[in-house]
């Protein structure tokens, strides 16, 4: 599996963005698929990207599978974001969660079927220990959503 594997921005991964992101804009996707936007930690610019908000009994939570990724410094910083789906935006802001909180996150974000996808990016399996979870956390930072206000556009 993927210890050597990178996330890595190509010409057809922001293709595939824009693509999915059309979808999402118009809420013909599953509603786990949202677009997150942030502000540029350094730049100040608004920054979109498709994400998958993982919801279950423990809360609502959004997993960068791929690392610390541009949406993960600009979170860190603000935290706070927006998540749209279709006509509908929600403001929402986060606290990072550690790795006891975050690995069942992680277990669960993995048995999903998004795992083909984000799977290569994890060094655990979905049957793996949730203490095999603990030692994979800190390179997937997981924010826990605690507080939102929705509105429709």
């Amino acid at each position: 599996m993927g210890n050597d594997t990178r996330f890595r921005m190509t010409r057809l991964r922001r293709t595939a963005n824009a693509v999915v992101a059309g979808f999402i804009r118009y809420g013909i996707s599953p509603s786990e698929l949202q677009l997150l936007t942030t502000r540029g930690s350094r730049s100040g610019f608004l920054r979109t990207t498709p994400v998958s908000v993982q919801e279950d009994e423990r809360g609502r939570f959004l997993v960068a599978p791929y690392g610390e990724v541009g949406w993960v410094h600009n979170i860190r910083k603000d935290g706070f974001a927006t998540l749209r789906h279709g006509g509908w935006i929600e403001m929402v802001s986060v606290r990072e969660v550690g790795p006891e909180r975050a690995a069942p996150v992680l277990r669960a974000y993995l048995r999903h079927p998004r795992a083909a996808v984000v799977g290569p990016y994890f060094e655990t399996t979905p049957d793996d220990s949730v203490e095999a979870f603990v030692a994979e956390a800190p390179k997937h930072p997981v924010f826990e959503i605690v507080r939102s206000t929705t509105i429709r556009i």
